[in-house]
């Protein structure tokens, strides 16, 4: 499997991260990295307290690290996560909606995961 058919697979935007990381060698490196970075996991557990501001931090940092590996979708269900818990934004969620959508989040990332591990063992 090459980066490109991963990218396919996952649903991702590989010229996207090739925007951002301008090379297949660091688009790999960091796909690979992915499931070892702890993003999906503080997400979920600032989830499990449903603390305003750890839920805000985790989701920007997931949102920042998805958009720049092109992975689209996460990115932006993360993004949706971070504006709901941003200094300053009113709450347009129930705290049972925010935990829906942190599990939809879980989901799309084991999936993700899933692919990467496909493409690592390949």
């Amino acid at each position: 499997m090459t980066i490109r058919e991963l990218y396919q697979n996952m649903g991702g935007d590989y010229e996207q991260a090739i925007r951002v990381l301008r090379m297949d060698k660091l688009v790999d490196k960091h796909i690979r990295k992915l499931t070892q970075n702890g993003v999906i996991e503080n997400l979920l557990k600032a989830g499990e307290g449903m603390d305003p501001t750890a839920l805000f931090e985790a989701a920007h940092a997931m949102k920042g690290v998805c958009a720049n590996l092109g992975l689209v979708r996460l990115a932006d269900a993360a993004s949706e996560i971070a504006e709901e818990y941003r200094p300053g934004n009113s709450r347009r969620f129930s705290d049972a909606q925010v935990k829906e959508k942190l599990d939809k989040i879980a989901e799309s990332y084991r999936k993700t995961a899933q692919e990467i591990q496909k493409y690592a063992e390949a």
